[in-house]
């Protein structure tokens, strides 16, 4: 694997310094852009490379960062070239003959990007349409579960890029739907996370139908063991990329921590802080379905303008509050983390932390929902007792303290150990470090040791 490349600074060219196509440029003076970000600046030069068919690469990018560009863009470049280089095709359409319904052929892309989420494949399929504003002859689908799969098999007709998630583009492929044999390009956005969602077999089986495409691109949070290791199965010599790292995130974004006595207590400072006037739009994130419905139907009954937003919804109903979201007639989304990534809503300025995630990384991509590409946001997490250990989690993850802070008149009853405090007194030395716990604690059944 080749050394990472360093971040581009500067460029006094702005977007036209990389070379991109005109209509392209065009599309990104109409979304108002002017300066590349830093991902741009390093990844698209040498995803062109136009005499190389375009290099293979690996990226590590925070949230907001513009990587969704950094990767549409010289995707997109090279399809605008295609086409302007061919002669006008003929229509896939033919017909079996007089009184005969037309036959379809499979779809047959030239560029492939596959999401970890529905929310996410339909948000960037949005941005690659917003991109090919002022290009005709590339054509955007968007393959996702819980969609028709006529309304899918209408929209894949003739289109040059598929945005999709593993196991739905499958379905139809297996279906005879969909050909992967002339795909070009693909791209893995947040592949991190598609290895957490057990996608590893799909992409196994989607790398080997498509083992002729000439360039592939990963973009995910991290360099981790296992992401390097998928990067070896599928892609060739990649350089990398590498932009940010867990503590170097976010620094636009204030964070606040707030320890709260009780279930009770934690909702008293959630109705505080969404009655700030400061908050144009706000996600409130649960830690389960059932907290998500509840809450949203609560505040619904206070007055605030609340939508609910997981994975047991249908994709329409998603569809439909996420477009409401966008469209600022919801000023609150309660979320999962099915919400978690996907979602670009410049005008969120809050993110609250009602119920916290299981996991340390998907604290990173929650928050990043707020502060979107350089502006400012506020990232407001509510936690009990029980929660040290998981706060703690998010700090070593993150290599930096969140500040706890405190409401007049909400102020905790109790003193709260912080989570160093909580480590030592449970015999532990550190995070990483093995226990110093007594070995009949540790010899426990595991149904005694689990945590509630």
């Amino acid at each position: 694997m080749n050394p990472s490349i360093p971040a581009a600074v500067g460029c006094d060219g702005g977007f036209a310094a990389l070379g991109l196509v005109d209509s392209l440029l065009r599309a990104v003076a109409d979304l108002g852009y002017v300066q590349p970000t830093p991902v741009q600046l390093a990844a698209i030069p040498p995803a062109l490379a136009r005499d190389a068919d375009g290099a293979d690469l690996m990226v590590s990018s925070q949230t907001g960062s513009g990587k969704t560009a950094a990767y549409l863009l010289p995707v997109l470049d090279a399809l605008c070239r295609q086409v302007a280089a061919e002669p006008v095709r003929e229509s896939r359409r033919s017909s079996r003959g007089p009184g005969r319904a037309p036959r379809f052929e499979p779809a047959a892309p030239q560029a492939l990007v596959l999401c970890p989420t529905r929310e996410l494949a339909q948000q960037v399929a949005h941005d690659a349409v917003d991109l090919l504003r002022h290009t005709r002859g590339v054509r955007v689908a968007t393959v996702v579960g819980g969609m028709p799969y006529a309304v899918q098999l209408q929209r894949l007709a003739g289109a040059a890029v598929v945005v999709a998630t593993p196991g739905r583009l499958l379905d139809l492929h297996r279906g005879g739907h969909l050909r992967l044999d002339t795909v070009q390009h693909v791209v893995l956005d947040e592949a991190d996370r598609m290895l957490d969602l057990g996608f590893a077999e799909d992409l196994a089986e989607i790398h080997r139908l498509t083992e002729g495409r000439r360039q592939t691109l990963m973009f995910s949070a991290t360099f981790a063991p296992r992401i390097q290791a998928l990067a070896a199965r599928i892609m060739r010599a990649p350089q990398r990329v590498a932009l940010e790292t867990p503590q170097d995130r976010h620094t636009h974004i204030e964070q606040r921590l707030y320890w709260c006595d009780s279930p009770s207590h934690k909702r008293r400072v959630l109705d505080h802080w969404l009655r700030d006037e400061a908050i144009e739009q706000a996600i409130v994130f649960a830690s389960t379905q059932i907290e998500c419905d509840e809450l949203a139907q609560d505040l619904q009954q206070a007055g605030f303008a609340a939508v609910a937003l997981h994975g047991a919804l249908s994709q329409g109903l998603r569809n439909r509050r996420l477009q409401a979201l966008r469209q600022g007639q919801v000023q609150i989304l309660v979320a999962t983390d099915v919400a978690a990534r996907g979602i670009d809503v410049p005008s969120i300025t809050h993110v609250f932390n009602y119920g916290l995630p299981m996991k340390a990384e998907d604290y990173v991509h929650r928050i990043g929902r707020t502060g979107r590409a350089g502006r400012r946001g506020l990232a407001v997490t509510m936690a009990e007792p029980r929660d040290r250990r998981r706060i703690g989690a998010i700090e070593a993850f993150s290599r930096q303290p969140i500040p706890a802070l405190t409401i007049p008149g909400l102020e905790p009853q109790r003193p709260i150990d912080t989570p160093r405090q909580a480590r030592r007194a449970d015999g532990h030395r550190g995070w990483g470090k093995r226990s110093e716990a007594p070995r009949a604690r540790r010899a426990e059944p595991a149904a005694r040791r689990a945590p509630r």
